[in-house]
């Protein structure tokens, strides 16, 4: 486990919702909890199977926002480094110590490409996706400027329909440029597949991944016949991690979200037919939450509401109980269904929120909880950071 902040003169409440040592019922709500054992055996899960089958992983860190967590999954998932979608978040993971930083995405604005430029010299390997030809241009004159090497993979769009060129000889063209750039370093493709991620079926998933390992193993071809190699071929996540670590042309998976599981992507399927949340991995992230009123026979009112989460992908799930029901939210209310009346004012309930990733960027902390009591506090390192 990471050492811990100093907690020193903080206020519950104040400045933190808990401090360790505390039982759990008296943590200050609403906030981020993480079960300590289920999230260590998530990460020591995906660990094993990345080394069983011969892969890297290269965790998400979008998802988490936290070098804590990033750390962990170093420590006991064996990962290699981390993904980030922007700049602000990979200078928090590398000042915080990863040495291994990816921005699985384009950078292009001239003030944020020099910024990248300049983050080696924080000690840490850094990568870029590349899909245009000008922007290999500009990494390169920021690199010079800088004295340091910026690795650049060129990203294929294999389905997403978001950034990445769409043929090989686009892929070949963009790496050629790279490697004869001055400062830059072809290090390989980049092939997320992020369209299928949520779908329900097994099977539907597996057929969107044939068509985008067939894309990229034509890619791999195309770049060895003009005598280039990929150290990385890079993607896999949550829903698919298994068809690219079987696939013979993916090395590196980059897997977010198993290590905490939501509710969107608890309730896709495995190869037999049963939730993921269910078997695979087991929900570690909760929204604490307290019963604020009662008023009403039916339904009890909570503390957790829009500003506590994000519902773009549906409603929280209410963990460990079918008696009750999370039903609507405003800003600083939910409603939760309770036709037996079985809640009571200052309850606590877990919820198990509809999509991590934009709900742990708004808050500033994770209590993480162990046997009922708070072990730790690791703040969101990299909160806000958009940019």
């Amino acid at each position: 486990m990471n050492a811990p902040t100093n907690f020193d003169n903080l206020e519950v409440g104040y400045d933190v919702p808990a401090l360790p040592g505390m039982d759990e019922k008296d943590i200050q709500t609403p906030c981020l909890i993480l079960d300590l054992d289920a999230l260590e055996r998530n990460i020591k899960k995906m660990g094993d199977y990345a080394k069983a089958h011969g892969m890297r992983h290269r965790v998400h860190g979008k998802m988490h926002k936290s070098v804590d967590v990033a750390k962990l999954q170093e420590e006991i998932g064996g990962a290699c480094g981390v993904c980030c979608q922007k700049v602000s978040e990979a200078e928090v993971f590398a000042r915080g110590g990863i040495k291994d930083v990816m921005v699985s995405n384009q950078v292009t604005d001239l003030a944020k490409i020099d910024r990248l430029a300049r983050m080696p010299k924080l000690g840490a390997r850094v990568l870029v996706c590349v899909d245009d030809p000008d922007n290999v241009k500009d990494l390169s004159a920021a690199a010079v400027k800088h004295g340091t090497e910026i690795e650049a993979l060129v990203e294929i769009d294999c389905g997403a329909g978001r950034c990445g060129v769409s043929t090989s000889q686009d892929v070949v063209n963009i790496a050629k440029l790279i490697d004869a750039a001055p400062g830059l370093k072809f290090a390989g493709i980049q092939a997320y597949q992020g369209a299928m991620q949520h779908m329900d079926s097994y099977e539907d998933r597996k057929v969107k991944l044939d068509a985008a390992i067939a894309q990229v193993a034509d890619a791999l071809q195309a770049l060895k016949a003009v005598g280039l190699e990929c150290d990385i071929v890079g993607g896999g996540g949550t829903g698919s991690y298994y068809f690219e670590s079987n696939s013979g042309v993916y090395n590196e998976l980059q897997c977010g979200s198993y290590a905490f599981m939501d509710a969107d992507y608890g309730r896709i399927h495995d190869k037999d037919g049963q939730r993921i949340d269910q078997g695979e991995w087991e929900n570690a992230l909760f929204i604490l939450t307290t019963v604020m009123s009662h008023a009403k026979s039916d339904k009890a009112i909570v503390d957790a509401g829009l500003k506590a989460q994000s519902v773009d992908s549906g409603l929280p799930t209410v963990f460990g109980r079918d008696d009750v029901e999370y039903l609507k939210c405003s800003d600083e209310h939910g409603v939760v269904a309770d036709p037996k009346g079985v809640l009571k004012v200052n309850d606590k309930l877990r919820l198990v929120p509809g999509h991590c990733d934009p709900t742990c960027n708004v808050h500033d902390w994770y209590v993480g909880v162990r046997g009922g009591k708070v072990e730790t506090l690791w703040p969101v390192s990299a909160r806000g950071k958009a940019y």
